[in-house]
């Protein structure tokens, strides 16, 4: 079959309603899985990727439930479809309108392929429209969490209640559905979550089922795989451990050394030691660069740790080489890095430092260039926030991942790159070193970024990158969140986030209150409705101590990268940390990222510091600890007062209170 059908075009273009695969293409779609299962022991459904930042974790949970699955981008042939003889389709979220230009192609041959079909967000208005439903831009955006109504007598939602709580995040919605499909699902808004047409088993959920988020998102994706399209959860792949030895034994061969570059991280501690037990310790070249950005006392940890599972390590110290390396990006010589503000160049000057110091290591070890590998701990949420095609060729960038520039995209496309763990999730990954024999105060530590505390540094030398009428347009939209003894206040800070599928950098709001102990839960609420309503802020801080009552802040103190910042945000972080494993906390978040930025709350020469406990499965959605339930309240409280009383120039001590989506784990 030809692609066809790359956008669908007004009515009269648009393809006709497929019929019933009772009586249209049965006896090739028999006959196909047939085929299948003479070459795949195990039935297979098939994800089509229409640019979603969860196409992974749609196929993290599909594994979880014992269903086999594969990744492809959405404008698979429909004749490639069913030769591959899948036995059902779900078609993935995306950033892109079903009815702009720049929505992805398809082949709409693959709704006649007869197989039952889940449609996740975008994929829901996709089958809407092609279906002759209206989808259409809505005033209001739905991001965040809400509880929707759902019809219990729907497949889809077997054995669950009235209503369940999900993760919206969409400015289209369907307003007219099509002929032939029912609504399921309503958002409190009255927006259509979900449809069905059950007669042809094809079904759409207007929010994400795979992550954490939506709370009985497991269980609507067993419902549709084993209930709606049959499968038998029987599929129990061969040993992770023996499928990633076996692709290095295979890509390293019997000649070629291998370079490692370790953090310190569990990612790449796993890595060096898969690496170890597949072509033994002789050929394993294991460095471990010291930047400047380190935690405190971070590389002597590391040596130590990795002793304790038989690999010397070798550590370059070269913070003078990175605060004064620059790139090209697009064409453009940054700045050096000392003197660089966009977070986007300094993830790529950091990352390609990393390049040139491998290259400069492998010289010095006087090892042959054209036999030897770099090996990376990437994991597959780096490739899919990265927009890596190693993943998917659809996927937007949400941040760049020191480990996937632009050099490594290309030693990749060389085979000079090995990724052992690419295919794995945290969670996967800590199994598997507690599997190679790693200490447990290593498979436990939480990630830390590549480029260290450089990205958890916010560098400015203004207070906005928007124009003041804008500012004050904004700040007069979050004082309808002032209250009850809480006040809204916009901040000149800007930060990464992610809303629709997209990347967003917007401005910070924090909340204070004259309260002696906060009101958590209303703070909660306040945060999940203010980045919804209030398109200029995608991240809301609560801020410890005296209440702000302005409507927003305009001072800051410039802030680059060097030792001085460095060394404030260290301190910082060790006092964070330290606190948490004096509590026993350690386990009870995911990761902590302490952040320093130039807000300076009036006193000039301060900064502010951030702490953002996050508590997440798949890394990538989650939600920040809420005190007095994973984290004591006594804790933060003395946080505040420990970092007050002995970091010089910080101002204020904030607590991240918002969710993944909109902001990301990291702020940069």
């Amino acid at each position: 079959a030809s692609l066809v059908g790359r956008r669908t075009q007004p009515s009269a273009a648009r393809p006709s309603r497929p019929e019933h695969p009772d009586r249209v293409n049965n006896n090739s779609i028999q006959m196909s899985n047939v085929n299948n299962k003479n070459a795949h022991q195990h039935e297979r459904v098939l994800i089509l990727d229409a640019g979603a930042q969860y196409a992974k974790v749609i196929d993290r949970k599909v594994r979880e439930l014992c269903v086999e699955s594969v990744i492809k981008p959405l404008d698979m042939p429909a004749a490639e479809i069913k030769q591959g003889g899948y036995t059902a389709i779900i078609i993935s979220g995306g950033p892109q309108s079903v009815y702009g230009d720049e929505a992805p192609k398809y082949d709409p041959d693959m709704f006649s392929v007869g197989v039952p079909i889940l449609g996740i967000c975008y994929g829901m208005q996709l089958i809407n429209h092609v279906y002759g439903g209206k989808v259409e831009k809505k005033g209001t955006r739905e991001d965040g969490q809400f509880a929707i109504d759902i019809d219990e007598s729907a497949a889809l939602f077997t054995g669950l209640g009235s209503k369940s709580t999900v993760l919206l995040t969409h400015g289209d919605s369907v307003t007219t559905v099509a002929d032939g499909f029912r609504t399921i699902a309503t958002s409190p808004s009255g927006i259509c979550a979900a449809i069905e047409d059950a007669k042809r088993k094809i079904y759409g959920v207007q929010f994400h089922p795979e992550v954490d988020l939506s709370e009985d998102g497991v269980a609507m994706l067993k419902n549709f795989l084993i209930n709606v399209a049959g499968f038998k959860g029987d599929f129990t792949p061969a040993s992770r451990e023996e499928e990633a030895i076996a692709e290095i034994r295979e890509q390293v061969g019997d000649e070629n050394d291998v370079l490692v570059l370790v953090s310190g991280g569990v990612d790449s501690a796993v890595c060096a030691a898969l690496l170890k037990k597949a072509i033994g310790p002789e050929r394993i070249y294991a460095i471990h660069v010291d930047h400047g950005f380190m935690r405190m006392d971070e590389s002597k940890t590391v040596v130590t740790a990795l002793k304790e599972v038989g690999l010397e390590l070798k550590v370059l110290t070269c913070s003078e080489t990175f605060l004064k390396a620059t790139t090209d990006v697009n064409g453009v010589k940054t700045p050096v890095l000392e003197e660089c503000i966009r977070p986007e160049w300094k993830r790529k000057i950091i990352g390609d430092t990393f390049m040139v110091v491998s290259e400069e290591a492998i010289r010095n070890f006087k090892l042959d260039p054209e036999k030897v590998l770099l090996a990376q701990g990437t994991l597959r949420p780096d490739l899919i926030e990265s927009a890596s095609t190693v993943v998917s060729s659809n996927a937007q960038v949400i941040k760049t991942h020191h480990n996937d520039t632009a050099l490594v995209r290309r030693l990749r496309d060389m085979g000079r790159i090995i990724e052992p763990l690419k295919d794995y999730h945290k969670d996967e990954v800590r199994e598997l070193g507690k599997n190679l024999g790693l200490p447990e105060k290593l498979v436990w530590r939480h990630p830390f970024p590549g480029p260290g505390l450089a990205i958890r540094i916010l560098c400015a030398n203004k207070p906005y990158d928007i124009s003041e009428d804008e500012v004050k347009a904004t700040a007069e939209q979050l004082q309808k969140y002032s209250g009850d003894g809480i006040y809204a206040t916009l901040l000149p800070t800007r930060s990464v986030g992610v809303q629709g599928d997209a990347r967003s950098y917007k401005q910070l709001c924090c909340l204070t209150t004259d309260a002696k102990s906060p009101d958590w839960s209303k703070l909660f609420a306040l945060a999940k409705e203010i980045p919804k309503k209030v398109h200029n802020v995608n991240r809301v801080v609560f801020v410890f101590g005296e209440p702000i009552k302005q409507p927003y802040l305009n001072s800051i103190t410039n802030t680059y990268l060097n030792q001085g910042t460095c060394d404030q945000l260290r301190e910082a972080d060790d006092i964070v940390t330290s606190l948490l494993t004096k509590h026993k906390l350690v386990k009870k978040v995911a990761q902590l990222p302490v952040i320093l930025f130039p807000c300076d709350f009036g006193i000039k020469g301060g900064r502010g510091v951030a702490i953002r406990t996050f508590i997440t499965n798949d890394f990538m959605t989650g939600v920040p600890a809420t005190p007095n339930k994973e984290v004591p309240e006594s804790v933060l409280m003395e946080m505040n007062d420990t970092i007050l009383n002995n970091v010089k120039g910080v101002s204020r001590v904030c607590y991240d209170l918002t969710s993944k989506p909109p902001a990301t784990t990291e702020w940069e």
